[in-house]
């Protein structure tokens, strides 16, 4: 799969509170989540968001509490893919588990500015930064992990399988 899209640039350490703050956990709606998406953060964040957006945030995205409604609030408010510096082993996992692909590239995040045309190649392992150029390559995910994904996360791809 690849995904191509404008870049949103956040900081380091962005909570899970600021992804989706507690007072709209009454919902697990992806697009009602997805309005409010870093809410936390900037109240007016969600409007600079295009479809097929891709957020670029520094070390330890999703950190906080475990809460799967920060990846869901990410797909819902059409955001498919995350490359960060690094995540929260939780947010992380939860990320697969909810359709939203997790990218850790390190120090090589440096490469992205807000506003940056972004390519993400699943299958080749390879982020792009269509803007300047620059290409920089990540182990690829494991066969089930892309099935996961592909299928729109895990509870789909269970079903998947039991109707197979």
């Amino acid at each position: 799969m690849k995904y191509t899209g404008k870049s949103l640039v956040v900081g380091d350490h962005i909570d899970t509170d600021a992804i989706i703050p507690a007072r709209f956990l009454v919902s697990t709606d992806p697009v009602e989540l997805g309005s409010h998406c870093m809410e936390g953060l900037d109240p007016a964040w969600i409007k600079k968001v295009t479809p097929g957006a891709i957020l670029i945030a520094g070390r330890n995205f999703g950190c906080g509490s475990s809460r799967e409604h920060a990846p869901v609030a990410l797909v819902g408010a059409g955001i498919p893919v995350v490359v960060a510096h690094s995540f929260a082993r939780i947010f992380y996992r939860n990320s697969f588990n909810m359709g939203l692909l997790p990218i850790e590239l390190g120090d090589d995040i440096a490469a992205f500015t807000e506003g940056d045309t972004v390519e993400v190649d699943m299958q080749a392992g390879t982020v792009t930064n269509k803007t300047s150029g620059k290409t920089i390559a990540f182990p690829p995910l494991p066969k089930t992990m892309r099935e996961i994904l592909e299928a729109g996360g895990l509870a789909a791809f269970v079903k998947k399988r039991l109707a197979a």
